[in-house]
C-alpha cells in the first residue's frame, strides 16, 4: 500500500520560496532565485525540470497557465497558453472518425492533438515578466535530461502505470528504457534508475537559443506535423506557426477577506470561483459553513461543499469554452446575485436528485507549482499533457509526448465545447491566487494538479486554510473529495481518512459514491485521483514565507 500522510511540517524562510512535485524541480527554482532571477525565471526553470522529470504528467507537448503577482503594483497578470485544434479539423471530419454514438472525441484520437502552447507560454512569460535570459532560465533543465536523473518513487510508479499511453507508432522508446525484458524491447524506468533523455535536452537548448519559433517554426516543430499526419492528423505546419499565448484579465470573487483569483475560460478556474460564491452566498442565507459547529469531515461539511461543487460544475460543463469563438458569460457566473439564487435549490437533508446548470446573465494529468520571490512576485503556474502521457505520441528526437486535449471537444453540434478549426477545448488547467480584499497584497500562491480534481480542491484547500484556520501544509495534507470528470450528477470520491459512517450517511442522503473495490474510499495509489498541492503563504506584516507540498507527490517546498 502506498500512504501518502506525509507528516511533513510546513515549511518557513524570508527570502524565497518553491513548491513543486519533484524536488529537483524546486532546487532548480530555488537555484534560480539565488542566482538573482524573480518569481517568472524560477517558475519556467522548475516548468522545464518537470518536464524532465515527470513527462507523465507533462512536457513541451502540453499546455501552461500562469498567474503573476506584481508586488510594485499589486497587480495580477494571467497567461493563457492552450493551444488550438487544426485549421483543417472540422465536425464532420472528427465525427467521420469517430463511433456513430461518441458525444466526444475518444481520448485516443488523434484529433485530440491540439497545438502545444507550452513552448510560447514560457518564452512569453520570460520575455513579459522575468529578468533573465531563456536560456540561462532552461539550462539546469537542459543538463537534468542530457547527463540523467534518478527517477522518484511516485514518479516511477506512475510512469509505468502510464507507459502503454506510449504509442509503438511514434518513437516511444525516447521515454523508456531500452531493456529485451520489456514489452517491445522497453520499459517504464524504476525508482531510483538513472534516466537521461538527451532528445530533450536539445529540444531545450534549440528553444532556450531561438525562443517559440526556433520550437514551432523549426525542428520540433517538423517533427511534430511529420508523426501526426503519419496517423492521420490535420495539423500542419501553418497551425504551429499561428499559435499565441492570450494574457486575459484574471477574474476574481471574494471569499472572506480574501479576493481569489483565477485565470477565465477557456480553464476551469471559474468553477473554483463559482463553488466558493455558492459557499459564501449559503453563509449570507444561514446555511453555511460554520467551523464552530460543523466539524471537518462531517456530514454536514462534506453535504455542503459536494453541493456547491456540483451546482459548479453543471453551470462550468455547460458554458465554459473557447471566449474567442463563443460567448462565455464570465461575470453573469460568477456574480454574487446569481450566487444567491442557485444557493437557493441546496436543501440540508438530501443531495439534489439532478443537478441542472441555471442560467447567469450575459456578460486530466498536470504538473503545478508555486514560487514567491524575496521582493514579493508570485507566480503560480500548472503545466499539462492533460491524461498521463497525453496522447502516447512522440515526435521523433524531440524527447516529449504531444498532449490529448482536444478530448474535452464535444461533437454534440449545438453545444459550446463542439470541435471547429483553430479552437480552444475546455481546460482544466487552472492556477490561483488569494489576495488580502482591503490592501491587495499577496495572501497566498496555490495549486491542485489533477484534472478535474483541480476546482473542488481549491475550494477545499481555501475552506481548510479561512475558515478552519490550517497552515499550508495541514491544509494539503486533509483528506479531500472529487465529483467524477466534473459532472455535476456523476459519482462522488472521498479520499481514505474521511469516516466511512458519515460516507454512508452521505450515500443515504443522495450522493452517489464511487466505491472502488466495494470501499467506500479510495485508497494507496489511487489516491493521485485528488491531484497534488502546493501552497505558499506570505505574511503581510513580516514577509515571511510558509509553504506546503502534498505528500501525494515526490516533491517538497524549499526556501532560503
Amino acid at each position: 500500500m502506498v500512504l501518502f500522510q506525509s507528516r511533513r511540517s510546513a515549511v518557513f524562510a524570508r527570502h524565497g520560496m518553491v513548491a513543486s512535485s519533484q524536488s529537483l524541480a524546486s532546487s532548480h527554482g530555488l537555484q534560480i532565485l539565488r542566482e538573482g532571477g524573480n518569481a517568472v525565471d524560477a517558475a519556467i526553470a522548475m516548468a522545464a525540470t518537470l518536464n524532465v522529470t515527470e513527462p507523465c504528467s507533462t512536457g513541451l507537448g502540453g499546455d501552461c497557465f500562469l498567474l503573476f503577482y506584481e508586488a510594485a503594483t499589486k497587480k495580477v497578470f494571467a497567461l493563457n497558453g492552450s493551444g488550438r485544434s487544426p485549421a483543417k479539423l472540422t465536425l464532420d471530419r472528427a465525427k467521420s472518425e469517430s463511433a456513430p454514438e461518441a458525444t466526444a472525441l475518444d481520448p485516443s484520437s488523434v484529433h485530440c492533438v491540439t497545438v502545444p502552447g507550452t513552448a510560447a507560454g514560457w518564452d512569453d512569460a520570460v520575455k513579459r515578466w522575468g529578468t533573465m535570459p531563456l536560456a540561462k532560465v532552461l539550462e539546469p533543465a537542459a543538463a537534468l535530461a542530457e547527463e540523467g536523473f534518478p527517477v522518484a518513487g511516485i514518479t516511477a510508479l506512475e510512469w509505468e502505470r502510464q507507459s502503454v499511453q506510449l504509442r509503438p507508432e511514434s518513437t516511444r522508446c525516447e521515454m523508456l528504457v531500452q531493456d529485451e525484458s520489456g514489452s517491445g524491447g522497453a520499459r517504464a524506468p524504476r525508482a531510483g534508475e538513472i534516466f537521461r533523455n538527451p532528445g530533450l535536452a536539445r529540444t531545450l537548448r534549440e528553444l532556450g537559443a531561438g525562443g517559440k519559433d526556433a520550437f514551432y517554426k523549426g525542428r520540433a516543430g517538423e517533427a511534430i506535423c511529420r508523426i501526426l499526419n503519419e496517423m492521420g492528423s490535420t495539423m500542419e505546419q501553418d497551425d504551429l506557426a499561428a499559435h499565441v499565448s492570450t494574457f486575459p484579465e484574471p477574474i476574481h470573487v471574494r471569499y472572506g477577506d480574501m479576493d481569489v483569483i483565477e485565470v477565465p475560460p477557456s480553464g476551469q478556474g471559474i468553477a473554483a470561483l463559482m463553488g466558493l460564491n455558492l459557499l459564501a452566498a449559503a453563509k449570507r442565507q444561514s446555511k453555511g459553513l460554520d467551523p464552530e459547529t460543523m466539524a471537518h469531515g462531517s456530514k454536514e461539511h462534506l453535504h455542503l461543499l459536494v453541493e456547491c461543487m456540483r451546482f459548479a460544475f453543471a453551470d462550468a460543463r455547460q458554458f465554459v469554452a473557447d471566449p474567442d469563438v463563443v460567448d462565455v458569460p464570465i461575470q453573469g457566473l460568477i456574480d454574487s446575485s446569481y450566487a444567491d439564487i442557485q444557493i437557493k435549490n441546496f436543501r440540508e437533508d438530501r443531495a439534489v436528485a439532478d443537478v441542472k446548470y441555471g442560467t447567469p446573465m450575459a456578460g486530466s494529468d498536470t504538473v503545478s507549482f508555486q514560487v514567491i520571490d524575496g521582493a514579493g512576485n508570485a507566480v503560480s503556474m500548472v503545466n499539462s499533457n492533460y491524461e498521463g502521457f497525453g496522447s502516447g505520441i512522440v515526435p521523433k528526437g524531440c524527447g516529449f509526448t504531444l498532449q490529448n486535449r482536444g478530448a474535452n471537444f464535444s461533437l454534440v453540434s449545438d453545444h459550446l465545447n463542439v470541435v471547429a478549426p483553430r479552437k480552444r477545448p475546455y481546460h482544466t488547467i487552472i492556477p490561483a491566487l488569494a489576495l488580502h480584499h482591503d490592501t491587495q497584497e499577496l495572501y497566498c500562491s496555490f495549486t491542485n494538479m489533477g484534472g478535474f480534481a483541480q476546482a473542488p480542491a481549491h475550494v477545499q484547500l481555501m475552506v481548510n486554510m479561512l475558515d478552519y484556520k490550517l497552515d499550508p501544509q495541514t491544509a494539503i495534507d486533509m483528506p479531500r473529495f472529487v465529483i467524477c470528470a466534473g459532472e455535476a450528477n456523476g459519482e462522488v470520491a472521498f479520499e481514505d481518512g474521511f469516516s466511512p459512517e458519515v460516507i454512508a450517511t452521505l450515500e443515504k442522503m443522495g450522493h452517489r459514491v464511487l466505491k472502488p473495490n466495494g470501499k467506500c474510499t479510495v485508497t494507496g495509489l489511487d489516491r493521485l485521483l485528488f491531484g497534488r498541492a502546493q501552497i505558499i503563504t506570505r505574511d503581510r506584516k513580516t514577509g515571511v514565507l510558509c509553504g506546503g507540498s502534498d505528500g501525494r507527490a515526490d516533491g517538497l517546498a524549499i526556501g532560503y
